[in-house]
């Protein structure tokens, strides 16, 4: 079981199935939310700032969401990707596209740890919090 995890996204029916596949398989200890890139990126910029940041080890993140989109997410973080991989902070994306020129898009990302396609079963949700 990791300590913490964290859920982007905007759809509150797959936080609830996410909340309960964590809590059915003790995934995690803590799980952060955040329905939106913005809200999440405020967290994750004030964090990765310090000197000892208090981060998930795993992170979930939708790609369609209002006000900061999953792509804009990554983009922002992009600055801080070093420090991401000094910290072993995991990026997920997980999304239902089945485009495979945003998928390429996705796995080519230097700070994205893997594309999981939705809806998410319990394999790959036990396989994003394997650290």
């Amino acid at each position: 079981m990791i300590k913490k995890a964290c859920i982007i996204d905007d759809d509150k029916l797959y936080i609830g199935l996410i909340k309960m596949l964590v809590k059915k398989n003790n995934l995690a200890q803590e799980l952060l939310i955040f329905e939106n890139g913005e809200l999440a990126f405020q967290f994750f910029r004030d964090q990765l700032e310090k000197q000892t940041p208090d981060l998930p080890q795993v992170v979930l993140l939708d790609l369609n969401m209002p006000v900061m989109d999953g792509w804009d997410f990554l983009d922002e973080m992009q600055p801080y990707a070093v420090k991401i991989k000094e910290e072993g902070l995991k990026i997920n994306v997980v999304s239902s596209t089945i485009n495979p020129v945003e998928i390429d898009m996705v796995n080519s990302s230097n700070i994205v740890n893997s594309f999981i396609t939705k809806p998410i079963d319990k394999q790959s949700m036990i396989k994003a919090f394997s650290i």
